[in-house]
């Protein structure tokens, strides 16, 4: 019987589960090495811990590691339903929150170990918390693609920690009430952009898209519906989407380095953001800052029983 120690959260309604014990050991290569030995050896514990019959599709895990950085208070590998995911903003929010809730961290910096770099959390009480994100990028502007059955559109195509497909106009509300469509049409967009062979930098596959519309929290400035891998739904405003439109705003002169944006997310929650420049010899990049809120939601051991038909958990996301 493997025990599996536990701390759920959630940030701006969407589910966070962090490893605390009781997972593979990776060895003491960097975080990326240790990503891919997971995910060529022990995938059957990711889809064991977020999938059923022990978590659900929307959940995303978080493997606590020790940081290859020694500047770092902790490492973590992030993963979902159907994979892994290079860094998460609504997650590290709740890992920073997980860690103050076990006595690993007190209120002020810390430094998170990531697949994809090193990024910094700021926790200001039990609950809130800043991300300065990975250096985010447009890659290109309003590129085309045709999705069948719906038509052509355009989207820009950004890095903020994952690849994104950013699209501004479409016939679509964005409103709880119409996920279901919202769901289909940006599942039908990811599959024409793979068709297509539309990527990201160095033939990255994107897989999150991102549509806009008229916020209706106060103070916001849009609000998002986000598709993520597994064909589920970020129901924050996405951490690394909103990275990746800060650095869409910025290479259109439309938000000035340290001026706040307010994203809204599709349940109502809000992520507070700006961004300042990279460094000089990274023209057009720039450097994102993430705040938002999380909430711990429970504690528990999962109990792995090599017995169990199910052990693995149940993979049906798509």
């Amino acid at each position: 019987m493997q025990r599996v120690k536990v701390v759920d959260s959630h940030t701006g309604g969407e589910p966070t589960r962090v490893v605390v014990s009781g997972g593979p050991d990776l060895g003491r290569g960097t975080m990326a090495e240790r990503l891919a030995r997971f995910k060529n050896e022990f995938d059957w514990f990711r889809s064991a811990v977020v999938n059923e019959p022990r978590g659900s599709d929307v959940i995303v895990g978080a493997l606590l590691c020790e940081p290859h950085d020694a500047s770092c208070a902790a490492g973590v590998i992030f993963f979902n339903n159907v994979g892994y995911l290079g860094m998460c903003g609504h997650g590290t929010i709740g890992l920073a929150v997980t860690l103050a809730h076990l006595g690993r961290a007190n209120a002020g910096a810390m430094k998170i170990d990531t697949p994809v770099g090193v990024v910094e959390a700021i926790l200001e009480d039990r609950n809130v918390a800043t991300v300065n994100n990975v250096v985010s990028w447009r890659d290109r502007k309003l590129w085309p693609v045709d999705v069948p059955g719906y038509g052509k559109f355009a989207g820009d195509i950004a890095w903020g920690g994952n690849w994104f497909y950013l699209i501004y106009e479409h016939p679509f509300q964005i409103s709880p009430g119409n996920v279901e469509q919202l769901t289909e049409f940006t599942w039908a967009v990811r599959q024409a952009l793979t068709k297509e062979g539309i990527t990201g930098s160095g033939g990255a596959e994107i897989d999150h898209i991102e549509l806009y519309g008229p916020p209706q929290a106060k103070g916001a400035q849009s609000k998002n519906f986000v598709l993520c891998p597994g064909k589920i739904y970020d129901r924050s405003p996405c951490g690394t989407g909103t990275s990746a439109k800060l650095a869409c705003l910025a290479a259109n002169g439309k938000l000035k380095p340290g001026e706040m944006y307010v994203q809204e997310g599709i349940l109502g929650s809000v992520f507070e953001a700006t961004y300042a420049p990279a460094e000089k010899d990274m023209p057009g990049r720039v450097l994102p800052t993430i705040r938002g809120s999380a909430y711990v939601t429970g504690e528990a051991e999962l109990l792995l029983d090599a017995k169990d038909p199910f052990r693995n958990g149940i993979a049906v996301g798509a």
